[in-house]
């Protein structure tokens, strides 16, 4: 009972901090989870981060999700999304209701929110890399998988720039003595992670006939979010086009109310899948924000779920254990594309927000101030100065 109480805790202090998108809350989740609590090793961290870019659907969620399951079973992980997604699903439930008369584009509080997070990506960077690119093949590897995703910004090139690391480390690592991470003990049996599987395929291919039989709006809302939560790589921004070719052409929401809704997405802290409560919400009240919420989620769990069971035997072996030297060190370079852009060229404007963005990675790295008073303060700075 004590540890599923910590699990709801941590995850909700994160769910209401963690501002700036998903690779943003890899730095948060590192902080609180390797760094300060020791719940898994940093390698362990970085092997749970390259398994869930394989895997559709919000990869920072579903690296929250992963931990609370890996420390408290399957309950642990339903509490460590609830506590990561409830203050987001809450936030935006209300913007919805509020989108005609609560104006928040230009806040200077909103820009401050997104600056905090090139402070904690960059201390994410510079953490993972001091221990995941130890070596001139490791950074090697980094920089090219920076290279290549800046220059090919689409999410299936970041999984063939995964996949090529992989056999890069088994070529040059297979016969070396590599530093095995941390046993993960896992309370999921494989015969329960099968049968999560194959509920993630028979919901895939059987909602959309069912919904072809009904009229029932939430069984449509059901089969579109649970589609769209199925499908997705990349996570994050990448969901928003393809949500908006289910709900717009065909009338579900007009297309004003759905820009509001995306910039209310970026107001909040959490995982931007929550846009989805906005929508169930503009669409069919409350009711429908819980069905789109657990709809587009439901995907993630099922799939960690289903490969936790193996995962921790399959990393074990030699050649996995190579792949993934590989596959970690890109894991750093494409943090590190991804702090330049989108993070970057969409958060520094001027010399103010350079300098907010300097004093609050100073902060963070060397004067030891927890990310979540980090967060206020530069909300403040914006609403001063910005």
């Amino acid at each position: 009972m004590k540890k599923w109480i910590e699990i709801l805790l941590v995850s909700t202090k994160l769910g209401f901090t963690s501002f700036g998108g998903p690779i943003a809350h890899l730095g948060y989740f590192r902080n609180e989870y390797v760094k300060k609590r020791q719940w898994l090793d940093e390698k362990s961290y970085a092997d749970l981060i390259a398994l869930c870019q394989f895997l559709p659907g919000p990869a920072s969620s579903q690296v929250g999700i992963a931990i609370g399951t890996i420390r408290g079973g399957m309950l642990g992980g339903i509490l460590s999304w609830i506590g990561f997604t409830l203050p987001s699903v809450i936030a935006l439930i209300l913007f919805a209701q509020l989108v005609h008369t609560y104006e928040i584009a230009d806040a200077g509080w909103l820009q401050g929110l997104k600056i905090v997070a090139v402070a904690v990506i960059l201390q994410a960077i510079l953490g993972m890399g001091s221990k995941l690119t130890p070596d001139k093949e490791r950074i090697t590897i980094a920089a090219a998988a920076a290279a290549f995703t800046l220059l090919l910004p689409n999410a299936f090139v970041q999984i063939a720039i995964i996949a090529a690391a992989g056999l890069i480390g088994i070529l040059l690592y297979k016969n070396n003595v590599l530093e095995k991470s941390a046993e993960i003990p896992v309370n999921i049996s494989k015969r329960m992670g099968a049968a999560a599987l194959a509920v993630f395929g028979i919901l895939l291919a059987g909602l959309p006939l069912l919904r072809t039989l009904t009229d029932n709006i939430h069984i449509q809302l059901f089969d579109t979010f649970y589609r769209v939560g199925s499908i997705v790589f990349g996570g994050g921004h990448v969901v928003l086009p393809l949500i908006e070719r289910e709900v717009v052409p065909n009338g579900l929401i007009d297309p004003e109310t759905f820009i509001a809704g995306y910039g209310a997405a970026q107001a909040v802290p959490g995982p931007l899948f929550t846009f989805a409560s906005f929508l169930g919400t503009s669409i069919n009240g409350l009711s429908g924000a819980v069905i789109a919420t657990a709809a587009v989620f439901l995907p993630s769990f099922l799939l960690v779920i289903g490969i936790i069971p193996f995962w921790s035997k399959v990393r074990s072996m030699p050649k996995v254990q190579a792949a993934l030297t590989g596959v970690n060190a890109a894991v750093v370079g494409i943090l590190l594309a991804a702090l330049y852009n989108p993070v970057w060229t969409s958060t520094i404007y001027s010399t103010v927000h350079f300098i907010i963005a300097l004093i609050s990675f100073l902060l963070l790295q060397y004067w030891k101030v927890p990310a979540w008073l980090i967060v206020v303060l530069t909300a403040l700075a914006g609403a001063l100065f910005l």
